[in-house]
């Protein structure tokens, strides 16, 4: 009985797999190979995969890289032509509008004009000689007549002719320092006839205040609608003809002020452009302003 169930002891182990036995190792498990086996094909079938990608991408790249300095270089062109045009553009400005620098402030300020307190004062002085003149004038024609004796003809004769000399400008200047009524007014016809001289240098024959109002991008003041009529009138050329009152030369003259300033700032955003063209290489951007002659 114990023979017939050792061989089926055997039978059983042999038919479950493994067996043990003394002096050597375990017998593999034939379900563990093929797990090993499935194993190695999906790590492989993963490199292959990943190389794949690589190669994918590494093709790729260059040709990313390529339209990433493409689109480089073509805004780089784009913000070289832009600074070129502004350049162009605050250059031109700079040479059509120099001639604000030739302004002449004292002239154009007219700063002894004088006031109307003193033209009131000299037409009082004025309308006293001329009535003191007249009464005796009329006492001297009295006299002629018979009316009034004749010592006092005589009188108011001499009386006539001394203050008509008073008002002889160079007995004048004996006995008072101020100037008369026509003085003065000799004195403001000149000073605007000075004043409109230099405007109409400044103005030249193309015109100054209608260029410089290109500069109102720099000074917001110059859009000012109280200047427009200065503005139009020095587009059509006929700005010095239509100066005929002092205020329209104060008002140029405060107009030129204010694009001296835009000026400065122009000059000066120019300058900046050029040191950032020079920087970046741009030698069509970085040329000098064109000397005016």
């Amino acid at each position: 009985m114990a023979e017939q169930s050792a061989p089926e002891t055997i039978d059983d182990a042999t038919a479950t797999g493994a067996v043990l036995r003394p002096g050597r190792a375990a017998d593999p498990v034939p379900g563990t190979t093929q797990t090993a086996l499935n194993a190695a094909q999906r790590t492989a079938a993963l490199q292959t995969i990943e190389d794949e990608a690589n190669e994918d991408s590494a093709e790729a790249t260059p040709a990313e890289q390529g339209d990433e300095d493409a689109s480089a270089e073509a805004k780089g062109d784009i913000e070289q032509a832009l600074a070129e045009s502004r350049q162009r553009k605050l250059r031109l400005i700079l040479r059509q509008c120099d001639r604000v620098l030739l302004m002449d402030f004292d002239l154009l300020a007219m700063s002894d004009w004088p006031d109307n307190y003193d033209m009131a004062a000299a037409r009082r002085s004025r309308d006293l000689w001329v009535f003191s003149a007249l009464v005796a004038a009329s006492i001297f024609l009295s006299g002629l007549t018979g009316f009034i004796p004749a010592w006092i003809a005589g009188g108011g004769f001499g009386a006539f002719v001394i203050i008509l000399l008073l008002g002889v400008p160079f007995v004048r200047r004996v006995y008072t320092g101020k100037p008369s009524y026509l003085d003065l007014v000799f004195k403001r016809q000149r000073l605007l006839k000075d004043a409109r001289k230099h405007i109409e240098h400044l103005e030249g024959k193309d015109g100054l205040i209608w260029q410089c109002a290109r500069m109102a991008e720099h000074n917001p003041a110059l859009k000012h609608t109280r200047f427009s009529d200065l503005v139009r009138l020095s587009e059509q050329r006929i700005l010095v003809r239509n100066i005929t009152r002092r205020e329209y030369v104060r008002l140029y003259l405060i107009y030129l002020l204010e694009a001296e300033k835009a000026y400065s700032r122009v000059q000066q955003a120019f300058f900046e452009g050029n040191e950032e063209a020079i920087d970046k290489g741009w030698r069509s951007v970085a040329a000098e302003p064109v000397e005016r002659t």
